[in-house]
């Protein structure tokens, strides 16, 4: 699985935020926090679903699956304009991206994500940087699918 090397402009983003950690996932109470909620966001630019993960600098070195993170169930907006009262913003911000088919159902994504950072990254001639990584969920993304697609975007310097 060899990923595409993608530069994407800065991204505005609006949805809702958790702490949480790989240990104590909270990922689906996150998203059923946000699903029901995400109409009020009038000015998308697609309808695709961001979820994103905003690590500390040195959050990887050494990885302990107990130190928490943020994590964020989000749309792309075209502007910060209309901000529903529920609701924050993030802005992703311009830069260099690996990014990843996942294929299959959301419950298998955790090998892909062992694939790109236990064999792809390490044998890469790049590294990680400090920006917010993401995956896109768009029109055919069905989590329970195994025709499901999403794609992983990893950043990097």
């Amino acid at each position: 699985m060899q990923p595409e090397i993608r530069t994407t402009e800065e991204k505005k983003l609006i949805g809702k935020r958790m702490e949480m950690s790989f240990a104590d996932n909270r990922t689906r109470q996150l998203w059923q926090n946000f699903m029901p909620e995400q109409k009020a966001i009038k000015n998308r630019t697609g309808s695709e679903l961001y979820s994103v993960e905003v690590y500390e600098p040195m959050y990887f070195k050494p990885f302990n699956p107990e130190k928490s993170f943020e994590k964020w169930a989000a749309v792309e907006v075209k502007d910060f304009s209309i901000i529903p009262d529920t609701m924050e913003t993030l802005t992703v911000p311009k830069g260099q991206y690996a990014v990843f088919l996942h294929k299959g159902p959301a419950v298998n994504a955790p090998e892909t994500y062992e694939y790109i950072f236990k064999t792809w990254l390490p044998y890469a001639d790049l590294s990680l940087d400090n920006r917010p990584h993401f995956a896109v969920m768009g029109e055919k993304y069905q989590p329970k699918s195994p025709d499901s697609e999403e794609t992983i975007w990893i950043p990097l310097k």
